[in-house]
């Protein structure tokens, strides 16, 4: 479309100078979609410093996280919708305008969700030219309102609804998108224009100047029109901007008009601009934040000198602190005014910034050493200079980051300062104080004896009430100073000697390789006279008996002895587990999803399992029809260790085996859980107690399988492999053993032989390769 050359002038020519108005159903945003990636924000387990223990509300949103824009916990779809996020405010404004005669309900109905037909419908009723409506639709003819005003409301609204064509449409833009899509219907123009020229009441007026101001941004960013000169947006706006009062919907209004100089590239003004859209009201703070954009030091310098107050300067070092550089920006808000509540908000970030780097979280920055120790520097001056509004949290932060960085005396020196400081009537911040003085407590022990066992008692029983709920602080994160200290606990006492406490507080698969470290656990934990240190730390042992009977059955069947498991396999909740498949069968070539939606004639639970290995085993050592119990007892075996179709039998949460792959399975399990040295032992005592030529080549081939995967499990342990993952672990060339050959050489006049050779590639291979 081609824009007027002149939009001062039809202005003048349309309206009276003194008004400007408009209505806006949508938002200042002109950025499209605010969700997009930046920060990562619902997990802050990286985190022991909470933000919300000394920074208001208002500035949640710019908390740090490290994989999203905003620091939101429970997402929702309006916090990222430029077109809702006024839809209170504007409800407001007009109940206010029409004296709350018009319910909130209506109003809701009218300005956000009515369709044009809709509103039609409900203003013919008003005027008595349509006699009945839905009850479901406002009936305003019983209401006292007056005419004026609500005959003025339903004009501007028919127009409003028009603008929600071009300016109301929620579309994703992403920045890989080659345009984001604009437009603005060139006719509605003139309709804007002359209902401002029409217009009396300045409620009404000033929202049609927004209307107008925001028609004019998308015509020229629909026509692609860059140059400020001369520039529709700018020349509305400054027809009547110091004519409506300076509230919500003049800021609105400025947020088009920055948007504007945005869309040009002056980034100088534009950031200025949003900086006081920023600062006016909570709503505005996202989408200003959002189009904020210090592009060079140059433009920044301009911003800053557009700043007519200190107030400003600091809102504008406020939002470079949040966008880019809060190192920079904290010291430059401080010479400006060091109580300034803005500065909270980039201390939190800054802290919460530097602990995401020191843990190497994903979204941290590199240098996690450099980040540390300049910001230590930084906010240990600040605090030592005792000049700011609240210095108990600068103290507390400075004792943090000298904690992080190991100046242990130093990081005690300022957590003592704060705790003399610190609001007593304030909860968050006493736990806050409270979580930070345990890690440090905790990293300086040196052994841990009885004085210092009676010491934790309280402090692990507060840690434990908030980890089960039992106990709520709100917004406290505690977790990963918890976590850690935990892991400095559970070393210091496997430094001592004493791996039964080490493995309470933090749980280590080495620890279940010897059992008679399993029976003191075991007896502690059935003690009926537990200490109030042992009540305590048990709290924190994540499994219960019955986790350590099942592991204990299950590596007795593992060490060939399922007669001794099954008492202890009576005393869990998962003797009655049903197998997914028939443990005694066995095929070729492996194929655990064919075996497991095979048909059973007979469904097996891990009990009896256990006691039919039992009775086949007691046949054996009688020698009774050795080759079937002992050719089924090696299918059994192979079937519930990881290679076979029933390998739940044994996973279980204590050993951490629920995964997918061999490797995944924890190293210490690996010999029990991995092994096939059972199911060949059976298989070869099988194949020595037949004469029938077939059943010995079935059961060679069978010891084969076990044989090759001893080969996978030794390449785990390779020292190739060490740190290696499920996905990266290197496998050794096939390993055909000594059960192919001497199926080659002793069993190739047998049917089994043609089959093995027509089902087994492995053995196809192994025979070509010898050729």
């Amino acid at each position: 479309m081609k824009l007027l050359n002149s939009t001062a002038k039809l202005l003048k020519r349309y309206v009276p100078e003194k008004f400007l108005i408009i209505l806006g159903l949508s938002t200042l945003s002109l950025a499209g979609v605010v969700w997009a990636c930046a920060d990562y924000g619902y997990d802050d387990d990286y985190s022991s410093f909470s933000p919300e223990a000394f920074v208001a509300k208002e500035y949640t949103p710019f908390f740090y996280s490290d994989f999203s824009a905003y620091y939101v916990k429970d997402y929702n779809y309006d916090n990222d919708n430029s077109n809702t996020r006024f839809n209170d405010q504007i409800v407001k404004e007009w109940s206010d305008y029409f004296g709350q005669k018009l319910s909130k309900t209506d109003l809701q109905y009218l300005l956000l969700r009515a369709s044009e037909k809709g509103i039609d419908s409900v203003y013919q009723n008003y005027k008595g030219k349509l006699e009945v409506l839905p009850d479901s639709l406002p009936q305003l003819r019983k209401l006292k309102i007056n005419k004026k005003q609500l005959n003025a409301f339903f004009d501007y609204l028919s127009l409003a609804k028009k603008s929600e064509t071009y300016a109301a449409g929620y579309k994703s833009y992403y920045y890989w998108d080659e345009k984001q899509e604009f437009s603005a219907p060139e006719a509605f123009e003139a309709d804007l224009l002359l209902a401002l020229k029409k217009a009396k009441d300045p409620f009404i007026k000033q929202r049609l100047w927004f209307q107008l101001v925001r028609y004019y941004y998308f015509s020229e960013r629909a026509a692609g029109v860059k140059p400020l000169k001369d520039a529709s947006t700018i020349a509305a706006f400054n027809l009547y901007k110091d004519v409506f009062p300076k509230n919500m919907m003049y800021y609105r209004t400025l947020g088009y008009v920055a948007g504007r100089h945005y869309y040009a590239g002056d980034y100088a003004t534009s950031n200025y601009l949003f900086s006081l859209c920023y600062d006016y009201s909570n709503e505005m703070k996202i989408p200003a934040k959002w189009s904020f954009r210090p592009d060079a030091d140059a433009d920044w310098k301009q911003s800053l000198e557009m700043a007519k107050t200190k107030e400003e300067k600091i809102t504008l070092w406020h939002l470079m602190g949040i966008y880019y550089d809060t190192e920079r920006a904290i010291p430059e808000i401080i010479a400006l005014d060091p109580k300034s509540e803005k500065l909270d908000l980039l201390l939190s970030r800054a802290i919460n910034i530097t602990e995401s780097a020191f843990r190497n979280y994903y979204g941290g920055k590199e240098d996690s050493t450099s980040t540390l120790k300049k910001n230590t520097a930084l906010i240990s001056g600040i605090a030592l200079a005792n000049n700011t509004g609240k210095p108990y949290i600068w103290n507390l932060a400075a004792g943090y980051l000298n904690f992080l960085d190991k100046n242990y005396s130093t990081a005690a020196k300022f957590y003592k300062t704060a705790k003399t400081q610190l609001p007593a009537d304030n909860e968050l911040l006493m736990a806050q104080y409270k979580i930070l003085d345990w890690g440090l407590y905790v990293r300086q022990l040196k052994k841990i004896d009885a004085a210092a066992e009676a010491k934790m008692i309280e402090p692990l029983n507060w840690f434990a009430n908030l980890k089960e709920g039992k106990d709520t602080i709100p917004d406290l994160r505690f977790y990963q100073s918890l976590n850690e200290s935990l892991g400095v606990i559970s070393d210091l006492y496997k430094k001592q000697g004493n791996p039964v406490k080490a493995t309470i507080f933090r749980s280590y698969n080495e620890f279940y390789t010897k059992n008679q470290q399993i029976e003191q656990l075991k007896s502690l934990m059935l003690n009926n006279n537990q200490t109030a240190f042992e009540q305590a730390m048990l709290r924190y042992y994540p499994y219960q008996l019955d986790d350590i009977y099942f592991y204990q059955a299950t590596a007795l069947v593992f060490q060939d002895q399922p007669e001794a498991a099954i008492p202890l396999l009576a005393k869990t909740s998962r003797q009655k587990d049903t197998l997914q498949a028939n443990p005694f069968n066995m095929r070729l070539n492996d194929c655990h999803d064919c075996d497991q939606q095979m048909a059973q004639s007979k469904k097996f639970n891990s009990m009896e399992l256990l006691r039919m290995m039992k009775n086949m085993k007691a046949e054996l050592k009688a020698g009774r029809n050795v080759y079937n119990n002992a050719y089924l007892l090696a299918n059994a075996y192979y079937n519930i260790s990881y290679y076979g179709n029933n390998r739940y039998f044994y996973v279980s949460s204590l050993t951490d085996t629920y995964g997918s792959s061999a490797f995944s399975v924890p190293a210490p399990f690996r010999p029990l859980y991995l092994s096939g040295k059972l199911a060949e032992k059976y298989y070869l005592m099988a194949r020595a107690a037949t004469k029938n030529k077939e059943q010995q080549a079935r059961c060679t081939f069978m010891a084969s399988k076990c044989e090759r995967n001893e080969s996978y499990n030794r390449s785990f342990d390779l020292p190739e492999n060490k740190g290696a993952n499920a996905w990266s672990v290197e496998i050794h060339p096939m390993y055909f053993g000594q059960n192919f050959s001497l199926l080659a050489k002793q069993y190739a006049d047998t049917r089994f032989y043609k089959e093995a050779i027509e089902e087994c590639g492995y053995f196809r291979q192994y025979l070509n390769s010898l050729n």
